[in-house]
């Protein structure tokens, strides 16, 4: 027998053993003295009665074949059948079991990437509605005790009223700042965000940032410099705002968790066309089993001094956002105790 073969194939294959059969017969009314003209009358027949079965097998299993087929297409593929497709005969020199049974595996296999990803979003969603809830609860709940402690009697008491104000406040501001973080990054990932690409120095703006952290860096002891040989000025093309608003994210955070009397240098590296921007610091670094998650939602690798530094537990996922909306990466790599370097790179202009 064949090994997958075509509708062609198997109804030759059944012609021919017609035909073996039927030559058998002519052989034995040969054998039997039978007058030789009339069994050349009888192979002619024969011959045109093999063409016709011929034809018919092919008609029966075109029709029987495409009839199951449609039925497991009708299964796999989500599109309708057009009305000139409905009528449509398959093409009996093509393998066409072979065709369906690719088609039907490649299914399978997409049907199971389908639904490994419905799984992982519906994890990534009850975890996302988890953390979100737990950040937003204790500012409200913070907001609540204050005022009303401030109606129960304390907005009388000169002592405690206008600190309690001020920590309502204070967490207000959290709270703004965790919506209008959540805003970005569903701008980011909607790709609603339109980049205003312009060609500027990455050090003069690196400057500018070290100019508008100075005072926090001060309060810290923290030094803000360059590395050695970044003495040059690289040009690269990008969104200057979205840029200022990683390397900002970056540097603040080299001061959340750096450590008292501590540095914080920023390097570039020419890659040909690209330019790598290095944010390092000699803090307290991050766990190995931490790395993976750095950029992750509201992940914090110290819950309670993020908490107290402030912040929204988004400005990583941020800044991932803006560099992968231009196209580019970001890495860290980190030793617990000897500090952290954030690395991300830039088309060079």
């Amino acid at each position: 027998m064949l090994k997958n073969p075509t509708p062609q194939q198997i109804a030759g294959y059944a012609t021919l053993l017609s035909v073996g059969a039927f030559l058998l017969v002519i052989g034995g009314l040969l054998l039997l003295g039978v007058d030789p003209q009339s069994v050349w009358f009888f192979a002619l027949i024969g011959v045109l009665l093999l063409i016709v079965v011929y034809n018919i097998n092919i008609y029966y299993l075109r029709k029987y074949i495409y009839r199951k087929i449609k039925l497991i297409y009708k299964t796999i593929h989500q599109e309708k059948v057009a009305p000139e497709e409905k009528n449509k005969t398959i093409d009996v020199n093509s393998n066409i079991i072979e065709d369906v049974e690719r088609e039907v595996a490649d299914w399978a296999e997409s049907q199971r990437k389908e639904l490994n990803k419905y799984k992982t979003w519906a994890e990534y969603r009850r975890n996302f509605m988890g953390d979100i809830s737990h950040e937003l609860k204790t500012p409200i709940f913070n907001i609540q005790g204050y005022l009303e402690s401030l109606l129960d009697g304390g907005l009388e008491d000169e002592t405690v009223n206008q600190m309690f104000i001020t920590r309502a406040a204070t967490n207000v501001q959290r709270l703004q700042t965790i919506v209008e973080d959540l805003e970005s990054i569903s701008r980011l990932e909607s790709g609603d965000l339109i980049l205003e690409m312009q060609t500027f120095d990455i050090k003069e703006l690196t400057q500018e940032v070290f100019e508008d952290l100075e005072m926090k860096a001060k309060r810290r002891t923290i030094h803000l410099d360059f590395k050695d040989g970044a003495s040059n000025s690289f040009k690269v093309r990008a969104d200057r705002e979205k840029i200022r608003q990683v390397l900002n994210n970056l540097v603040n955070n080299s001061l959340k968790y750096g450590i008292e009397g501590g540095r914080t240098k920023v390097g570039f590296y020419d890659m040909d066309r690209h330019i790598l921007i290095e944010v390092a610091d000699n803090g307290i670094g991050i766990p190995k089993q931490h790395i993976n998650h750095v950029f992750d939602r509201f992940y914090r690798v110290d819950k309670s001094r993020s908490r107290q530094m402030g912040g929204s537990g988004l400005g990583l996922s941020i800044v991932k956002h803006i560099v992968e909306a231009h196209k580019q990466t970001i890495n860290v790599r980190s030793t617990p105790d000897l500090g952290s370097t954030f690395g991300f790179t830039l088309e060079k202009a």
